[in-house]
C-alpha cells in the first residue's frame, strides 16, 4: 500500500513537472526589456520567447511575432527549442510507461515486468527534467552575462523573464516524481525477489525429480546389537578376571 501511494506521488509531481515545462515552453516571457538608467515609467515593454516575439503596450494590447525563419536564429535559441521539445517528449514518454507500470493499473497485474516499467518512468522523469534544468540555466547565464557586459547598449539587455522561473520549478518537480518512483521501485524489487527465487526452485524442477533423494531415515539399532558391547580395560569386572584366583 505505501509502494502504491509512492507511485502516485511520483508520478503527479512528474505529470505537474511536464505541465509546467509545456508552458514554460509556448510562453513568450524568457527574456523581457530591462528598466536602465532609471528609466521605470515605460509605455512599451518587450519579450522574447523560444517561439514567438512580443510587445506590451500600456493601453493593455499585446502584439506577438513567430520567428518566421528557423536558420536566422541565433544557434543558442535553436539549442534551447531543441532542448525544450526533448524534454517534454520524454515526459510524454515517461507518463505513458508509468501508468502502464504502476499498481493501481490493470496492465501485467501481478508480473514481474510492472517494477521495471516504474524503474524507466522514473529515469525517464529525471532526463526529461535534467533537460530543461539544463535549458533554463543556460539562458540564465546568457541574460546575466549580456546584462553586464557594457559594449551592449542599455536598450538592448533583457531580464530574466517568469517562464524561465517557472522552468525552474517544473525541473524540480520533474526530478523530484523521478527520484521517488525510482525509489517506490527499488522497494518493490527487493520484496520480490526472495519470494520469486525460492518459487523458482521448487516449480522448476519436476515432480519426479523433487521426490528423488528423499529424507533419510532416522537410525535404530538392531535388537540383536543392544548390550552386546565390548569389556572395558577400567571394569572391575571384565571376563575372565577374578579376584579370588590371586588369594
Amino acid at each position: 500500500m505505501a509502494s502504491m501511494a509512492l507511485q502516485l506521488l511520483g508520478f503527479f509531481l512528474g505529470l505537474l513537472g511536464f505541465t509546467g515545462t509545456i508552458v514554460a515552453t509556448l510562453l513568450p516571457h524568457w527574456r523581457s526589456r530591462a528598466h536602465v538608467d532609471g528609466n521605470i515609467i515605460t509605455a512599451t515593454g518587450y519579450m522574447k520567447g523560444l517561439w514567438m516575439e512580443c510587445v506590451w503596450r500600456s493601453t493593455g494590447i499585446y502584439q506577438c511575432e513567430l520567428y518566421r525563419s528557423l536558420l536566422a536564429l541565433p544557434p543558442d535559441l535553436q539549442a534551447a527549442r531543441a532542448l525544450m521539445v526533448i524534454s517534454c517528449l520524454t515526459s510524454v514518454l515517461a507518463s505513458l510507461v508509468s501508468v502502464t507500470g504502476m499498481k493501481c493499473t490493470r496492465f501485467a497485474r501481478g508480473s514481474l515486468i510492472k517494477s521495471p516499467l516504474v524503474l524507466s518512468g522514473g529515469i525517464c522523469f529525471l532526463c526529461a527534467g535534467l533537460l530543461c534544468l539544463v535549458t533554463v540555466s543556460w539562458t540564465t547565464n546568457e541574460v546575466i552575462e549580456n546584462f553586464y557586459n557594457p559594449l551592449i547598449h542599455s536598450g538592448m539587455k533583457y531580464e530574466i523573464g517568469l517562464a524561465v522561473y517557472l522552468g525552474y520549478a517544473s525541473a524540480c518537480l520533474s526530478l523530484a516524481g523521478g527520484m521517488v518512483l525510482c525509489w517506490s521501485s527499488s522497494g518493490d524489487r527487493s520484496r520480490q525477489s526472495p519470494s520469486h527465487m525460492q518459487r523458482g526452485q521448487s516449480s522448476h524442477l519436476p515432480p519426479v525429480f523433487n521426490n528423488l533423494h528423499p529424507p533419510a531415515p532416522p537410525y535404530r539399532p538392531p535388537e540383536a546389537l543392544k548390550g552386546n558391547h565390548a569389556p572395558s580395560l577400567c571394569s572391575a569386572s571384565s571376563s575372565g578376571y577374578r579376584l579370588n584366583n590371586y588369594v
